[in-house]
C-alpha cells in the first residue's frame, strides 16, 4: 500500500468525541496506536472497512484517549524510516501510553523499504519505539500481530506471521515491556468463531451487500467495523487485566457494541 505522512489532530478529535471527552476536562491519559492497516483508521468512503485502533475508542472512558497514528502499508522499519515515529514520540508526554503493533509488513521479503528480519531488525526498530518512548516519559506496550483469515483443512487458523511474534514477545521479556498478545488471543477468537462465523468480522461483502464495494470482497486481513470491535475488545481487556491503564479507563468490555459505535472520518486526519 502507498505510505503517506498525516498528522494526527484530526483523529483526536474524532476520539475525543467518540469518548465523550471535551479539551476543558481532566487531562486525560493518552493511548497513541502505532501500527499498520490492520489497526488504521479509514475514511468514511471506505466503510465498513475499519481497524482495531479506530475501534478503541469504544472501550475507553473519558479517563483515556485513543490516538490512532496507524499507517496502512507500514512495517516497524517504514514508520520510523518515514518520520512517522519522530511525529508521535513529539505528541507523547510523561503517562501516556504506546502500543506498538507491526509485523504484517516487516515480512515482505521483496520490499527492503519494510522487510525486517525477525531476530534482529525487527528487534531493534521496536527497540527504538520503546527506548524513544521510554525516554519522553511514556509507557511502551508491545502487541503481537493480529491473525489473518486463514484456516487449515481441519478447521482452525493457519499462523502466519512465522517467528514475528515470538520475536517480539522475546524482546518485551528481555526489555521489561508490557506485552499484548494479539496473535494468540485473536486466534482463540477466530477459532472459536470458525471459517464462517469469521466473515463477519473480515472485509467480506457480497455484490451489491455495500455502496462502498458494488462488487463485493473478500479480504482476509482487514476488517469491518464488527471485527475491528471485537479485536479492539482483546486489545483493551488485555490493558485493563495487565494494569497497563487504572480500571476505570474501561467500559463495555463485556457487552455488545454495535458497528454504528465507529466514527469514520470524512476526510484522512
Amino acid at each position: 500500500m502507498h505510505l503517506k505522512h498525516t498528522t494526527f489532530a484530526g483523529v483526536l478529535v474524532a476520539a475525543l468525541a467518540t469518548t465523550g471527552t471535551s479539551a476543558s476536562a481532566a487531562t486525560p491519559v493518552r493511548v497513541f496506536v502505532a501500527g499498520d492497516s490492520t489497526a488504521s483508521t479509514y475514511v468514511s468512503a471506505l466503510a465498513p472497512r475499519t481497524g482495531w485502533g479506530q475501534a478503541l475508542p469504544v472501550f475507553l472512558t473519558s479517563s483515556a484517549v485513543a490516538v490512532n497514528a496507524a499507517l496502512s502499508g507500514a512495517s516497524s522499519k517504514s514508520f520510523a524510516d518515514q518520520g512517522r515515529l519522530d511525529s508521535v514520540l513529539a505528541q507523547l508526554r510523561r503517562g501516556d501510553l504506546l502500543l506498538i503493533s507491526f509485523g504484517h509488513n516487516d515480512e515482505k521479503k521483496e520490499d527492503p523499504a519494510r522487510y525486517t528480519e525477525p531476530s534482529t531488525t525487527y528487534k531493534s526498530y521496536l527497540s527504538q519505539y520503546i527506548d524513544k518512548s521510554r525516554a519522553k516519559g511514556a509507557k511502551p506496550v508491545l502487541v503481537t500481530s493480529v491473525e489473518r483469515r486463514r484456516f487449515t483443512s481441519s478447521g482452525t487458523i493457519s499462523p502466519t506471521h512465522g517467528a514475528y511474534p515470538a520475536a517480539m514477545r522475546q524482546l518485551a521479556a528481555a526489555k521489561d515491556v508490557p506485552l499484548v498478545d494479539l496473535t494468540a488471543s485473536s486466534t482463540t477468537l477466530f477459532n472459536r468463531a470458525g471459517a464462517e462465523g469469521t466473515k463477519k468480522y473480515f472485509l467480506h461483502l457480497k455484490a451489491g451487500q455495500h455502496p462502498h464495494y458494488p462488487d463485493g470482497v473478500e479480504d482476509n486481513t482487514h476488517f469491518q467495523a464488527t471485527g475491528a470491535i471485537e479485536v479492539a475488545r482483546l486489545v483493551a481487556t488485555a490493558l485493563r487485566d495487565r494494569r497497563t491503564l487504572p480500571s476505570g479507563s474501561f467500559r463495555q468490555l463485556t457487552t455488545a457494541v454495535p458497528p454504528g459505535a465507529i466514527v469514520w472520518p470524512r476526510t484522512a486526519a
